[in-house]
């Protein structure tokens, strides 16, 4: 890692502020050891009468393909802002580290099936998936109340789970058609 910079702009930073400044950003290599420079600006911008003096503080990370930019709201207190920029940098320096290894947590898309089975006066149906397979719902696994819109036929979305007789559906979405009838 490159020296860490600090700069300060209409503002004056105690030894002590400094040292903490050094020991936050010494502790950014605990979330990813890859970082290759590190540069904190703390600025005071000019006072007007009706505010009193705010911090920014600005964390410029240079990692392996890019920079990461750091800023977060003014703070009165300049400890204060200091940890409320580095909780933000470490956040990021995580999620970078994750989109990195590959290990981003991805969202499977939700089966789509059709309504093979519907019982209106009874508040129950069966999907017919993809592969075949019959999936149980009843009226409250429609969600939206949108039981009483399907038909044999309906393309839906949903989640499947165990239930005590087979697999069942937890949430059902009906899908809306594209196709626009015209008026005669």
């Amino acid at each position: 890692m490159l020296p860490l910079q600090i700069a300060a702009r209409n503002a004056t930073l105690t030894p002590e502020m400094e040292a903490d400044i050094r020991e936050r950003a010494e502790r950014l290599a605990l979330y990813y050891d890859r970082i290759m420079g590190c540069r904190v600006a703390v600025q005071v911008p000019h006072r007007r009468r009706h505010e009193g003096m705010r911090y920014y503080v600005r964390i410029d990370l240079t990692v392996p393909g890019g920079e990461l930019v750091i800023r977060r709201r003014p703070h009165e207190e300049l400890r204060t802002a200091v940890q409320i920029a580095f909780n933000a940098a470490r956040r990021r320096l995580q999620d970078y580290a994750r989109r990195r290894r590959g290990t981003v947590k991805t969202h499977e898309p939700h089966p789509v099936a059709r309504v093979s089975q519907y019982y209106p006066l009874g508040g129950y149906g069966f999907l017919e998936t993809a592969d075949g397979q019959a999936v149980y719902f009843d009226r409250n696994s429609v969600l939206d109340g949108d039981f009483d819109r399907l038909d044999v036929g309906s393309q839906v979305r949903f989640t499947e789970e165990e239930g005590e007789k087979g697999p069942q559906a937890s949430s059902v979405v009906p899908l809306r058609s594209e196709r626009v009838e015209e008026e005669v």
